[in-house]
């Protein structure tokens, strides 16, 4: 497994020209832009999403008023991953790229990112940044991105399902979440297999995507246990550990023993009435108040923090910007990403998307996320966030703990038998 990684990683950047040479100083000699009286156009590609693209448009048409010398050219990529790997293997990268949290270690490691660390020391505002976000931005000592947003995820709950059944509402302080008792108690009483309701959905599908492996990890990390060593070096001792084992024989009961969780879960089964409790992110909120605005928040449905295990932890990390090792003009390529992702872009970046911010000052200076329901998003990444491991090799560690939750969900297969073939899978790529 190693081999074929390391093949792939190799092609995707080995013919990578042009990289920077003095990339720990953060700058090129002649970038500064205040001292170019030509024009500077740099590059910036991002994958597809609407909201975000005209929230980006406005904080483009900003920054170059403030710097009239400096041209910034959004490009949208519809494969993103695929255009920007090809992009960096053939020595034609953008100036700024976006790059999601799992990925950053890889091209990092592949040397196709610029440490940001020269430019916060000179400009300041790391120190406002969450810690669990610039623990996930972090590899070998060096932050290689600064964030447009974080993530979290919570418990949604039908607010009516519960009232008709009798059931105690969850509580809305962070602190006092529900255990993972708590939530099947009140799953089993919601549960309606006659009407085709089910108590609980306790990942965000069930398949080996990002998605699931996002929900999917807390459930180990809550019960004291871990994905991998903390040097990332093995799984063994770690995923295998009684404690992950606790977590997986737990979430493999929802669906067989309990059976109040589906094996298939309804499109928009949580609008639709079908499903008492759901996990997801904030990014859901605006969703469903657009697409389903008869189903009224507060009045059908609510939001409360996310279960807790033996420990309490909720997952993180989202898209973030980065400077490509191949920029000519990586001073201009900063001021831009600064611009967006310190402490003024961020706050019009939350007014405009609703993403959750990564930011501190963010969090303090706009009411609504001090209010319910966002608080809880908001405490929750303050206090209780992990980071998925930031290894080169996540894209392995991912899809292996993807399958290996699909595998007890789906086919209840023995927990010692499918972590076994997880923790091989895993460490035979990391050797």
């Amino acid at each position: 497994m190693k081999k074929l990684i390391g093949v792939f990683l190799f092609f995707l950047f080995a013919l990578c020209v042009g990289c920077s040479s003095d990339a720990d100083n953060g700058k090129k000699e002649g970038s500064n832009s205040n001292s170019r009286e030509d024009t500077v156009e740099v590059t910036f590609w991002r994958h597809e999403h609407d909201p975000e693209e005209k929230a980006m448009k406005r904080l483009i048409e900003s920054f170059e008023e403030e710097h009239p010398n400096i041209k910034v050219k959004m490009e949208i990529k519809t494969d993103y991953e695929t255009a920007l790997r090809t992009a960096l293997a053939g020595g034609n990268a953008p100036d700024i790229m976006q790059i999601d949290s799992p990925t950053l270690a890889s091209y990092a490691n592949n040397g196709a990112l610029l440490p940001l660390d020269a430019f916060y020391e000179r400009d300041g505002g790391k120190e406002d940044i969450t810690d669990a976000v610039v623990e996930s931005l972090t590899y070998n000592g060096k932050m290689y991105a600064a964030p447009l947003n974080d993530a979290s995820l919570a418990m949604f709950y039908n607010k009516k399902l519960f009232e008709e059944k009798g059931v105690e509402l969850p509580p809305t302080d962070v602190n006092e979440a529900w255990t993972w008792e708590e939530v099947l108690n009140a799953a089993k009483k919601l549960n309606d297999p006659d009407q085709n309701v089910y108590g609980w959905v306790p990942t965000m599908g069930i398949s080996s995507n990002e998605g699931q492996v996002f929900s999917a990890m807390p459930w180990i990390w809550q019960a004291g246990g871990d994905i991998l060593s903390e040097d990332n070096s093995t799984a063994s001792g770690y995923l295998d550990s009684d404690e992950s084992k606790k977590a997986l024989d737990f979430y493999r009961s929802l669906f067989h023993e309990e059976e109040v969780a589906p094996q298939e879960i309804p499109e928009d089964g949580f609008a639709n009435g079908r499903l008492a409790i759901d996990v997801v992110g904030p990014w859901h909120i605006s969703y469903l108040q657009s697409e389903y605005p008869d189903f009224v928040f507060g009045e059908d449905w609510d939001i409360a923090p996310l279960w807790r295990g033996k420990e309490q932890v909720t997952p993180m990390g989202s898209w973030n910007m980065a400077i490509s090792s191949q920029s000519d003009y990586p001073e201009e390529a900063w001021l831009f990403v600064d611009w967006v992702t310190g402490e003024e872009g961020s706050k019009i970046w939350y007014e405009h998307t609703g993403n959750l911010p990564a930011r501190h000052s963010t969090y303090e200076a706009i009411d609504s996320l001090n209010e319910h329901p966002m608080n809880i998003f908001v405490e929750q990444a303050k206090n209780y966030a992990k980071p998925r491991p930031v290894t080169p090799h996540y894209p392995v560690v991912s899809k292996a703990v993807g399958d290996l939750f699909e595998d007890l969900a789906i086919n209840n297969t023995d927990v010692d038998e499918a972590v076994e073939k997880a923790v091989q899978e895993i460490d035979e790529s990391l050797k």
